[in-house]
């Protein structure tokens, strides 16, 4: 991620919402449910994921999120 600031817990959250939008497509309150994040902090962080073309919208309101295949580096724990 070229235009990001890569803080600790802002690659955390964003890796954990890659993980699971590498199983499949999903709405952002499913992503909420799945990684333990607050609604905002996901959307912040597709939004994100979003500018740098890591992932794209599908669809109308609410979207699905898909990883687009640019992919980001993963964060081990």
């Amino acid at each position: 991620m070229q235009r990001i600031r890569n803080v600790q817990a802002g690659l955390r959250s964003r890796t954990k919402i890659l993980n699971v939008l590498e199983k499949t497509s999903n709405q952002a309150i499913f992503l909420t449910k799945a990684t333990s994040l607050s609604y905002s902090v996901v959307l912040y962080h597709l939004r994100l994921l979003e500018r740098e073309e890591i992932v794209k919208r599908k669809g109308k309101r609410p979207y699905y999120w898909l990883i687009t295949g640019i992919g980001q580096k993963q964060l081990i724990s």
